[in-house]
């Protein structure tokens, strides 16, 4: 789940709302139906992730939720992802609480840093507005790097 989350850069409630039928293998993407401002979208699926996933469905066979809530009928809760993210981040012992919009907010600066250009990852994070992507566009290594160098002031000794 947590793999899923960051690996999609899915809000939470889109994720609690994925369903079995919504993992597009073929065409490797994940249908997001209905997410914020109820439009429905298209996400990328590695094919780490596909792995990942198919190793977890062969495990538990959810009949209809992707990730069921605790019974299979109905999805799992924004609260019990959070309380996961949470408790991972406490397992592995991090500095900082873990929490779904950090594993989104991480998979947006990496992609940002691997080169996707601001209007992909705004329609990946399903943004309406491309403002609202670009406070993903950070002060990170990269982007210094990538800064033209032009407006360096050098002194003489």
């Amino acid at each position: 789940m947590l793999a899923t989350l960051y690996g999609t850069g899915l809000r939470v409630s889109e994720l609690c709302a994925l369903q079995i039928p919504d993992i597009e293998s073929q065409r490797m993407v994940i249908r997001v139906r209905q997410a914020k401002g109820q439009r429905d979208r298209l996400v990328m699926l590695s094919p780490w992730l596909l792995q990942l996933l198919r190793g977890y469905w062969k495990q538990y066979q959810p009949p209809v939720w992707l990730f069921p809530g605790r019974t299979l009928t109905v999805p799992i809760t924004h609260d019990r992802v959070r309380s996961m993210c949470r408790h991972a981040g406490e397992l592995v012992r991090l500095p900082h609480p873990v929490c779904p919009q950090l594993l989104r907010h991480s998979f947006a600066t990496h992609m940002l840093e691997a080169g996707v250009d601001l209007r992909r990852l705004q329609l990946l994070l399903g943004h309406r507005r491309l403002d609202t992507t670009s406070l993903y566009l950070h002060v990170t290594s990269h982007t210094l790097q990538a800064t033209p160098k032009c407006f360096q002031i050098y002194y003489a000794a």
